[in-house]
């Protein structure tokens, strides 16, 4: 690079190494990252998401405490959309929505259509230490998956999906949205805190680096 990197490229190459599997880069990566922001909650959760891919709880575990004994704390998922000009909200595991039902419903069919093309949930994602079910269904209530459900039930076939988060987005929740814009052939564009992705075609425009 002609310029030093900032925190934004090292978080980058953090979340890469982490969907990449490369434990030994992410360490040391993460030293770095945490040595130019040690008070900024998010760079400790992609940490425990690079330990938590390798299966790796203690150092989980240590990485929260550190967080504790800071004082940091993970934000909670939040995602947003725009329909009719109107603006809805949706929480990780909201399901108090009058369209609950009808959104987990939607998700149902999506998960079974997407399962065919070979979604499978990557459940790496959930830092805790949960049986593998119990995973599955915190991921299924993520709030981008509540979000895009809602668009597909709100909103005619071609249009695009657009949906606002307020966190980095998950591995899991990539890979569904990548499946997700091929059987359903809408185009769908996921404004996370980091960067626009473009989902199409079963592909987005990151290129699986973000």
């Amino acid at each position: 690079m002609p310029e030093e990197a900032d925190t934004r490229i090292w978080s980058t190459l953090l979340s890469s190494c982490r969907s990449h599997g490369n434990l030994e880069m992410g360490e040391k990566i993460a030293t770095k990252l945490l040595d130019l922001e040690p008070e900024k909650a998010e760079n400790y959760v992609l940490v425990s998401n690079l330990y938590a891919g390798s299966g790796k709880w203690d150092d989980v575990k240590r990485v929260r405490q550190r967080m504790k004994e800071i004082g940091l704390q993970k934000e909670a998922g939040q995602s947003w959309i725009e329909l009719g000009g109107k603006i809805y909200s949706f929480l990780a595991g909201d399901n108090l929505l009058p369209e609950s039902g009808e959104i987990r419903e939607m998700w149902k069919r999506l998960e079974e259509k997407i399962s065919d093309l070979g979604y499978r949930p990557d459940t790496s994602c959930v830092l805790h230490e949960l049986e593998e079910e119990e995973k599955i269904e915190r991921l299924r209530g993520h709030s981008e998956k509540l979000a895009i459900s809602f668009v597909l039930l709100k909103t005619s076939k071609g249009s695009t999906i657009r949906v606002c988060k307020n966190l980095r987005i998950c591995l899991d929740c990539h890979n569904a949205a990548k499946f997700i814009s091929k059987t359903v052939e809408r185009e769908i564009i996921v404004r996370d805190n980091k960067r626009f992705h473009h989902f199409k075609d079963g592909l987005c425009s990151c290129s699986d680096y973000w």
